[in-house]
């Protein structure tokens, strides 16, 4: 095992899955200057990374994260000045960069699996809606905070969560702030999934990276990048990007240990 120190997050390598807590449980796990810099750290080091294959993504303590850090907004309202033009160029630029970092995310060449327990609320909904998948335990309460704090979510989620949920329970969701439990988040497909216990969820979401971890990383990688294409690109688009991709890679030797592992009834091997 190895493990990389982080102000906001504990972030260690096992077994080709890199997991990533983040670690403010004291604060309720409130996204601060730290979270939104070291997120877009961790990442390129994921990316970077052959050895990682697959990604937990987790919050430590009773709760996944309550969201952006309150402090974190109230700096940079008290930091604006008198010229509105000015103060919208900051702003926006300030905006970006927040974005960024859940692009960061949304952009990991490998699978980011979320494991969501208690609050998950703004920030973190647009968090887990750049992952690949997302877990919950019955405890989880999911809400789109921002309506409430007199704004609109800004950093992903009236862009992504639309493609995961539907843009009509969206809108409901966005326009009243209401929370979601963990049995409705499984019913409206913002969960794969809901286990009965903290434990239960650590435990699947586990099991679940060790068995991706296992598949062809070349394989893995190429599936992610098609189903990413085809979020803003129409079918032939995709299909010729497809065929373009598999032009190199099925030159992998991955297939060939993939086939012989078929064949032979074991279990295959591939390299990083």
């Amino acid at each position: 095992m190895s493990t990389t120190p982080y102000q906001a997050f504990r972030v260690t390598l096992e077994d080709k899955i890199a997991h990533v807590a983040i670690n403010r449980p004291d604060k309720v796990n409130a996204m601060n200057a730290d979270f939104w810099r070291e997120i877009i750290e961790i990442f390129q080091w994921i990316d970077n990374t052959d050895e990682v294959r697959v990604v937990l993504l987790t919050g430590e303590g009773k709760h996944f994260s309550s969201g952006i850090d309150l402090q974190l907004l109230a700096q940079a309202a008290a930091g604006l000045g008198d010229d509105v033009g000015r103060n919208a160029d900051r702003l926006r630029r300030k905006i970006l960069a927040l974005q960024a970092s859940f692009n960061a995310v949304d952009a990991c060449r490998k699978p980011v699996i979320a494991a969501i327990q208690g609050y998950c609320l703004g920030g973190a909904i647009d968090l887990i809606s750049a992952c690949d998948m997302r877990y919950c335990s019955r405890d989880a309460q999911f809400s789109i905070k921002e309506i409430d704090m007199g704004m609109a979510a800004d950093v992903g989620t009236l862009q992504r969560l639309p493609r995961i949920i539907g843009d009509g329970l969206m809108r409901e969701l966005a326009y009243t702030g209401r929370m979601v439990d963990g049995e409705e988040a499984a019913r409206i497909g913002l969960v794969n999934r809901v286990f009965d216990s903290h434990d239960a969820l650590n435990e699947g979401v586990r099991a679940l990276a060790r068995q991706i971890a296992e598949k062809s990383p070349i394989a893995i990688r190429g599936t992610k990048e098609m189903i990413r294409y085809m979020r803003d690109h129409r079918v032939d688009d995709g299909l010729a990007h497809v065929a373009t991709w598999n032009a190199a890679m099925l030159q992998s030797a991955d297939l060939r240990v993939a086939m012989a592992a078929h064949m032979t009834k074991q279990k295959p091997d591939f390299a990083d």
